[in-house]
């Protein structure tokens, strides 16, 4: 949902976070029923977390999410206009109204958390920096970057991340800056550098685009983490809550078995009380947020539950190729968890 309020992008980022909470953009639920459609920004490609395809479509597990959202509210994925942004545009986009959610494989921090006027609505997918290198140099670990020159995406933790780190290992390396995730795959693919260094996940998706994928190794070595969701502007409960509880029920969802395939069946005849609430049979969880009971069954009919999400767009049915890892379910080895429906 595109706010008329254009002009505000020319504003200090604080008066941003102060305009992001004032009444006049606490009702974004409202103009999303009004539209008929919301705002998400995406990242300006990246395989496997927002990307348009050959035919134009948007696709990747952030994607999804804004899908899962329109589903929600709208009861139909398609009502969502994709805006893709750099990193350096993210946050001025969601603080000024040009976007609704941001879900743009976006780390939590403590600093965008308390001083952009946002709210982070969890995460939907851990992750941890790593580094990037070509086979043929023989570097094992990243213990051994003393001296390189490093692509990075400028307006990242990643930046931040690697500078802590080489201080820490008392290592000395030279940026190289890109604006976006591609022109830095470029950088690195052209030689400007000798690593390429970014969250592993991304550094996966990265390595497709090469053009010897085969050439290059992943370093072990996992320097942060980076725990990735979707975000809000604060100072709108409502919205928060909605964007916030969609990934809640997809993760419930794949918890209690609910899937695409058998969500019909499980909203006709609930297997306990937890599917009942969650597929709006039992409880006015959906009112309480100011949309139909049947939310998170359109999420999972349109769209499906977490663990389908991730298996398509960056897991084993994926050319990413990703193991579950942490981002199994807390009962399956994981730290994914979600709160209740009740």
């Amino acid at each position: 949902m595109r706010h008329n309020n254009k002009s505000l992008i020319v504003l200090p980022a604080a008066l941003l976070a102060a305009a992001a909470v004032t009444p006049a953009q606490a009702a974004t639920l409202d103009d999303v029923k009004s539209s008929g459609e919301f705002t998400c920004g995406v990242s300006t490609g990246l395989t496997g977390f927002s990307s348009p395809d050959e035919n134009g479509k948007w696709t990747g597990i952030d994607v999804e999410v804004c899908r899962a959202v329109a589903a929600a509210v709208l009861g139909d994925p398609e009502k969502v206009v994709f805006s893709p942004l750099t990193a350096k545009e993210r946050f001025t986009a969601l603080q000024s109204g040009e976007v609704d959610v941001l879900s743009r494989n976006t780390t939590w921090t403590a600093t965008r958390d308390n001083s952009l006027g946002l709210n982070f609505t969890g995460v939907n997918f851990y992750d941890g920096q790593g580094f990037l290198v070509r086979k043929d140099l023989g570097i094992e670990s990243a213990t051994e970057l003393d001296g390189a020159s490093i692509c990075v995406q400028a307006g990242t933790t990643t930046e931040l991340n690697m500078a802590d780190y080489f201080k820490a290992h008392d290592m000395q390396f030279q940026q190289v800056a890109f604006d976006t995730s591609d022109q830095t795959a470029q950088g690195f693919d052209s030689g400007r550098c000798d690593v390429l260094t970014s969250d592993s996940s991304q550094l996966a998706a990265l390595r497709l685009q090469l053009a010897d994928p085969d050439g290059v190794v992943i370093l072990p070595e996992r320097i942060s983490k980076e725990p990735l969701g979707p975000v809000v502007r604060q100072g709108d409960d409502q919205w928060f809550n909605i964007v916030k509880w969609t990934l809640f029920a997809m993760l419930d969802a794949e918890e209690l078995g609910v899937t695409s395939d058998n969500v019909d069946q499980m909203r006709d005849n609930p297997p306990n009380p937890d599917v009942a609430r969650l597929l709006g049979k039992d409880g006015t969880f959906g009112e309480q947020m100011g949309i139909s009971n049947d939310w998170a069954y359109n999420i999972v009919k349109m769209v499906g539950n977490y663990g389908e999400v991730f298996e398509r767009t960056v897991g084993m049915d994926s050319p990413m190729k990703l193991e579950r890892g942490i981002n199994a379910l807390w009962n399956d080895g994981g730290i994914q968890y979600a709160p209740p429906v009740r």
